[in-house]
């Protein structure tokens, strides 16, 4: 009997280590490619723009838009995944794009983030989870973490549900280039 438990414990923990998140965490997205993205406006943090307090999808027309959920501001992932993103800034910048991260933290959470790692783009506080919601990436009381590509007249046209945080920034940046051509 004991031997069958720990067969089983051992198969769960190895698929937990070598399963993508997605597959094990999956579910029906209720935002489909091809279609506008959902609207938000919220308060949030950028450096590189202290004066502007609160963003919308509207602020990104015309410019394709990086538009990421993550748990926890300082947690290991979303740090890895928050500093990926800023060591790739310039690149996502000159093929006219923006970065954006949404979790559930405040804003003064975000503001001591972006310190501490040195970032250079936008991080928004969802604290009631309506937007992460309108992009099924909630799960009470945090954002999932999946990432949303949205061209510049705001159509959504790729997503990554269930991200890992290592290696994620080069994934974007090649399908952003990938999806560039496309909608060239």
């Amino acid at each position: 009997m004991k031997r069958r438990q720990f067969i089983k414990s051992f198969v769960l923990f190895s698929s937990i280590l070598f399963v993508k998140p997605s597959s094990l965490f999956a579910s029906i997205n209720s935002v489909s490619l091809g279609q506008k993205a959902p609207d938000f406006l919220l308060n949030g943090i950028n450096q590189n723009n202290p004066t502007q307090k609160n963003w919308s999808l509207d602020d990104y027309l015309g410019e394709w838009l990086i538009l990421y959920f993550y748990p926890k501001d300082f947690s290991s992932g979303c740090t890895l995944q928050a500093k990926a993103f800023q060591d790739n800034l310039s690149k996502f910048k000159k093929l006219n794009s923006s970065i954006v991260g949404i979790s559930a933290d405040n804003e003064e959470e975000h503001e001591s983030f972006c310190t501490s790692a040195k970032l250079g783009y936008t991080l928004l506080s969802d604290k009631t989870g309506e937007i992460s919601k309108s992009y099924d990436s909630w799960i009470d009381p945090y954002s999932k973490r999946n990432t949303f590509l949205i061209n510049p007249k705001s159509i959504v046209v790729y997503k990554w549900i269930g991200v890992r945080p290592i290696g994620h920034a080069q994934e974007v940046l090649e399908e952003l280039i990938k999806q560039k051509k496309i909608y060239a």
